[in-house]
């Protein structure tokens, strides 16, 4: 297996810097990672350095070479390899990330899809049917959309640090029926769960309860998707806690009322002011009216004989007025948690804001790994890739919020020295900087700023994009760095 060059004796002393290992990361990711056979493992680090090198690249280009590119499309579509037995080491490094303290963990819960254009759809799996082109006669033609759904946990603090993923369910469809034309045939309410694609939010809910090992600190969210009485039970069964957005107006009590009718009669508890971006990145603020209240929850209708009844608190922020060229926020949040104050209630609403975690994280594998670009034709194949980009895209995550969240620590938590040496040869500081005390937000601006970040006073904090760009300048720097050190110390 061929490796990347290292510095020689020689070459340390002429660059001043011991041999790098930017790399060290990919140790604790992969240190309980168990394959069938310690070549697997060895080619699967392998890979992580070359797709981390180049994120969003084709593996021809991350892997440089033939025999490397073979190499990776081997390990694909090896029968011995799993995204279980890929994402294993991961999970365990996500449950050595969490807090010692005994403060809330959050675990967003969302699910995603990745297209794919292939002439044989069934091959990968089926998505959905979009309507195409109309005939002469009028007629709307369908075409069949492959894919692959994946349901993911991402475990965040409640400053939004993201510490890993805890649980990834992938699966395809071999037909898609719709879901208009199956409720005109059953009715949803009454079929198992355990019949249901649904099955997937509670399934991850054990699975990343039971891997961090304290459920009485774990808050599961999910977006009005996650609206499921067996989860809330689920959630009850293995003693952790939820918090979910509600789409569905359940009975209440004695049966006779409904969560809608109970809200209407309680007053505000008080009124919060938010400032948020729109969707077309416009700074925008509003003034939240909060109710809250703690009710007694009724299974539905078909399912009373399998389910107990719940106390939970409901919670609604609906804001005061109708705002001109956008929708008025209406949040109707469900929980087990109680709410005894405004201030608890802001508290569980500050929790849900960190929901939209998830979807950046989503988006850093599509736009940023390019996950639905790649040209494998198998759905196995697919979903290995998919894992191997989880862990890369994590990574990318982690480094741009921990600007924003620990932005006094300690730059060797992220950086090695000739990484933080090629930075400050290659970005200036700004006027101002304290020479002895450089933190790790300066370096990581500094690394976003190789992604093309402005660094301007009214900037906002580097994103993904200019990250995961800046980290793979960075990389192809420090390598032209080691061979420049290799060959002049030869």
């Amino acid at each position: 297996m061929d490796k990347q060059p290292r510095l020689s004796q020689r070459a340390e002393e002429d660059i001043g810097f011991p041999a790098s290992r930017s790399d060290a990361w990919i140790d604790q990711e992969l240190a309980a990672c168990e394959f069938k056979d310690a070549r697997l493992r060895r080619r699967f680090r392998q890979l992580i350095e070359q797709l981390g090198a180049g994120i969003g690249e084709s593996i021809p280009l991350a892997c440089q070479d033939w025999a490397n590119t073979k190499a990776a499309y081997r390990f694909f579509s090896n029968e011995r390899v799993s995204e279980a037995e890929i994402l294993a080491g991961h999970f365990e490094a996500t449950r050595s990330r969490l807090p010692a303290d005994n403060a809330p963990i959050l675990i967003l819960h969302d699910t995603t899809e990745f297209t794919y254009h292939r002439k044989d759809v069934h091959a990968i799996g089926v998505l959905h049917n979009a309507a195409g082109r109309k005939d002469i006669e009028g007629r709307t033609h369908l075409h069949t959309i492959c894919g692959i759904s994946m349901h993911s946990s991402l475990v965040v603090t409640t400053a939004g640090l993201p510490l890993g993923l805890a649980a990834i369910k992938f699966w395809t469809r071999d037909e898609f029926k719709g879901c208009n034309a199956l409720k005109k045939k059953i009715n949803p309410t009454r079929v198992p769960i355990e019949a249901k694609e649904s099955i997937r939010w509670l399934e991850n809910l054990r699975q990343s309860t039971a891997l961090l090992g304290k459920p009485q600190r774990c808050i599961h969210l999910g977006d009005r998707e996650s609206d499921i009485y067996e989860l809330f039970c689920a959630a009850q069964e293995v003693g952790t806690h939820f918090l979910v957005r509600t789409c569905v107006d359940r009975l209440v009590e004695d049966g006779t009322r409904t969560i809608a009718v109970n809200m209407e009669q309680e007053p505000v508890r008080g009124l919060h002011r938010i400032q948020f971006r729109d969707k077309e990145g416009n700074l925008c603020r509003a003034i939240l009216e909060i109710r809250y209240s703690r009710m007694v929850i009724l299974p539905p209708v078909g399912k009373r004989n399998r389910y107990p009844e719940l106390t939970l608190t409901v919670i609604h922020a609906t804001e005061r007025g109708t705002p001109p060229g956008r929708e008025r926020i209406n949040w109707k949040l469900l929980t087990d948690l109680p709410v005894g104050s405004r201030q608890d209630a802001i508290e569980k609403i500050s929790w849900y804001t960190q929901r939209w975690k998830i979807e950046t994280f989503h988006k850093i594998l599509k736009s940023g790994c390019r996950a639905e670009e790649s040209k494998l034709r198998a759905a196995e194949r697919l979903v290995n890739l998919i894992a191997v980009f989880c862990i890369l895209g994590w990574r990318v995550f982690w480094m741009t919020m921990i600007n924003r969240t620990t932005p006094g620590a300690s730059p060797a938590l992220a950086f090695t020295e000739l990484e933080l040496h090629l930075l400050d040869t290659l970005v200036k500081d700004p006027a101002g900087a304290v020479p002895r005390k450089r933190p790790l937000s300066l370096y990581l601006i500094k690394l976003a700023s190789l992604g093309g970040y402005l660094a301007r006073a009214n900037d906002s904090p580097p994103g993904t994009m200019v990250m995961w760009r800046g980290l793979s300048r960075l990389t192809d720097i420090e390598l032209g760095a080691i061979i420049g050190a290799h060959i002049v110390g030869n």
